[in-house]
């Protein structure tokens, strides 16, 4: 392989890697791509070197196979994230990494892979190790585990990455072919040894095809790579062929003879790999020796950019004012830094570095008179000696006041103190100071708001606090109330039960002729007197039960019920009410119904309230459908009316406690709101749920649903 045509591959594999990088540096597989150019490229040319550089040709050829041995690994590598990871092989990955570091050691370290090597005409002769043959079947076996890693990984990409991966690998794969072909089993079985340059050509193939796949197939986004690396690519070709004519001018002119191609080859590699390295080494220097000759020198763009930080960390208007005397004393050398901001309630606010002086408040008010007329910085050293300002900022220590202005007005002023060389501050310090203040000012601006309303939100939460204390007492002021009322209640309803029972006891025994004979216009009398103290009773029993469920003491005693007869029974004790409204309940009881295990008083309760309500908001001479009956697993009791209905805007409300529709208000204005409150709360304590349906002006549906597995046997109902 001539000179030219290895100076040619060499750097077309460089380019290729370096646009590639540079184009997103944190990339796994832009890094892979990277080793996977620059491993085989110097296999290629240290293979090349072992033909020219007779007496080191053992130690070439050992640095070739160790180079070889990690392309293989970072051809696996490569596969597992080109064009992207899609499985874990976690162990498999650990495994590999373990197998070819031995390898690479024993290939550069040691005589078990290159036992020796000799060169003729240029052709290096490897003599192998004792290892060789199993280092072969290695490469054999990884390069079929990656060719079957790539066939099931193509079948999960998309088209796209289908077409990119084709063409890459097509270059892989006659590269990696060709190595092994030209450079493993030609020169390792048939001890065939002038083919290995063949092998070594065929990189330009892989090249050519990953070029082609970049460019044309947008592989890798190098762009912007290319702007970026053009001009340093040309300085280093540059540097290269500026070396090859000063090699040639000195060996023609001093050693009357031609540099070899070893010589001249090791010379280019040298000059690329010190262009590398100069800027690096350059920046390196200029931070030792400006640290040691320009201790008070500061990059200006950096300050501005790390003030600028400082500004955007916080709002808290005297951390910021502490963040920012740090950075500015830092960086300018100031013995102290402190800001003197005024604030809206005539007082201010004072913060800076550790050390800063206390400015008393009429020394700052007098700076601020003498130095914020004009708003430019006022530097002491530069006033003249009997200057009232220069004594005032000197007696504190003060080397320079920056005036803070927002809106043409001076909200403040930043002091620095003298300055650690005691060289002063220079005029480049006060332009940057003037580059910053607008900023500084801004910020501060910003916090003095963030704090006004934090102090805002302070007093509106300690105002809210004190309405909720205020709220929790009277509170607590309506539940003692409402738990007296609820007493009361009980106290009442218990007093009047036992006299109205009484009532209704004597009544009944009058109607029943225990008296004498009852006329009939007496009979009426009585039984409208029997039905309001009935009425009466069930009112007192609702009441009774809510101050129960008030009181924590709502029990519910379960036992064994006939559901089909207390339906019954409680149609008939209001069939003389219906009677008089010439209305009619129509009930038919069901002839097989199982005896269910519930509260029988005060489901009862439920049923009469749900009744009598259709009873009193139906219209007369209009039925009312009863029905009972069993539903897969539960038992369902409905009562459906055609009264007044319940508008849809009050229906939400319907079942809470004392609450009625304005429609039921009207049509009976009675009423105590209690009823339906109390039935949903008897149902739901049976583990049921209520049923409600209802259009206003058309009539409504109330009813329950129970569970079946109250059911306690089954029974006919008489």
């Amino acid at each position: 392989m001539s000179i030219i045509i290895m100076s040619i591959i060499v750097t077309l594999g460089f380019l290729i890697a370096l646009w590639v990088y540079n184009s997103n540096r944190l990339a796994r597989m832009n890094q892979l791509f990277v080793l996977l150019v620059v491993f085989p490229l110097l296999n290629v040319f240290f293979s090349y070197i072992s033909g020219f550089d007779i007496s080191r040709a053992l130690l070439w050829s050992r640095a070739a196979w160790f180079m070889g041995s990690l392309s293989v690994l970072i051809i696996y590598f490569f596969i597992i994230y080109f064009p992207r990871k899609i499985k874990n092989f976690i162990i498999l990955d650990w495994i590999s990494v373990c197998v070819w570091s031995i390898f690479a050691y024993l290939s550069l370290l040691t005589d078990y892979i290159v036992a020796d090597a000799t060169v003729e005409n240029h052709i290096t002769d490897i003599l192998p190790g004792m290892m060789m043959d199993i280092f072969y079947v290695f490469v054999v076996l990884f390069i079929m585990l990656s060719i079957l890693i790539s066939i099931n990984k193509y079948k999960l990409l998309t088209e796209s990455e289908k077409v990119s991966m084709k063409y890459f690998y097509s270059g892989l794969l006659i590269f990696v072919i060709s190595s092994v072909v030209f450079s493993i089993i030609l020169p390792g079985v048939f001890d065939l040894q002038g083919f290995t340059a063949v092998g070594d050509y065929s990189i330009v193939l892989f090249f050519g095809f990953a070029a082609y796949a970049i460019v044309k197939r947008h592989l890798f986004d190098v762009r912007l790579a290319v702007v970026r690396s053009a001009t340093y690519t040309l300085v280093l070709v540059s540097l290269a062929c500026l070396y090859l004519d000063i090699v040639f001018i000195i060996s023609g002119v001093f050693n009357k003879e031609i540099a070899s191609p070893s010589q001249i080859a090791s010379g280019v590699v040298t000059s690329l790999i010190l262009a590398f390295v100069f800027q690096p080494l350059k920046r390196f220097f200029d931070k030792v020796t400006n640290k040691i000759f320009y201790k008070d020198n500061y990059d200006t763009d950096d300050f501005f950019t790390r003030v600028n930080e400082s500004l955007t960390t916080t709002t808290d208007l005297r951390n910021l004012l502490e963040r920012i005397s740090h950075e500015i004393g830092n960086t300018l050398k100031s013995e102290q830094t402190f800001f003197y901001i005024n604030t809206d309630d005539e007082h201010y606010v004072m913060a800076g570095t550790q050390h800063h002086r206390q400015l008393p408040k009429a020394d700052a008010d007098k700076l601020g008179e003498l130095c914020g007329k004009s708003g430019d910085i006022v530097i002491a050293s530069m006033l003249e000696p009997e200057d009232e300002v220069r004594r005032l900022m000197l007696s504190h220590r003060i080397e320079l006041i920056l005036p803070l202005i927002e809106s043409n007005n001076i909200i403040g002023y930043l002091c620095l103190g003298e300055h650690r060389s005691n060289s002063g501050y220079t005029n480049r310090d006060v332009k940057a100071l003037n580059a910053v203040s607008d900023e500084i000012a801004i910020a501060i601006q910003n916090a003095l708001a963030v704090q006004e309303i934090r102090e805002f939100n302070s007093t509106l939460q300690q105002r809210i606090e004190n309405a909720t204390k205020e709220l929790r007492a009277s509170n607590s002021i309506l539940r003692q109330l409402d738990k007296t009322k609820d007493e009361f209640v009980g106290m009442a309803s218990h007093q009047l039960r036992t006299p109205l029972t009484s009532v209704k006891g004597y009544i009944s025994m009058v109607l029943e002729g225990d008296a004498g004979k009852v006329s009939d216009m007496q009979r009426k009398f009585l039984e409208e007197a029997f039905m309001s103290s009935e009425r009466m009773v069930r009112l007192i029993d609702d009441f009774l039960n809510v101050s129960r469920i008030q009181n924590g003491k709502f029990i519910i005693d379960k036992h064994e019920v006939d559901l089909s007869k207390v339906v019954e029974q409680e149609i008939e004790s209001l069939a003389p009410s219906a009677k008089m409204r010439n209305m009619k309940f129509v009930y038919n009881p069901p002839s097989d119904f199982p005896m269910i295990k519930l509260d029988e008083g005060k489901i009862r309760q439920v049923i009469m309230n749900f009744a009598d309500n259709a009873l009193y908001y139906s219209r007369d001479n209009t039925k009312i459908v009863i029905d009972l009956s069993v539903d897969r697993k539960d038992v369902v009791f409905t009562v459906k009316d055609t009264g007044i209905g319940v508008p849809i805007s009050e229906q939400a409300q319907l079942f809470t406690k004392f609450y009625r529709a304005s429609n039921a208000r009207k049509q009976r204005p009675d009423g105590t709101g209690v009823g339906l409150y109390l039935a949903k709360k008897v149902i739901d304590a049976h583990g049921g749920e209520v049923i409600f349906l209802s259009i206003e002006g058309k009539g409504s549906m109330f009813g329950f649903r129970l569970p079946i597995d109250q059911v306690i046997e089954s029974t006919t109902a008489s």
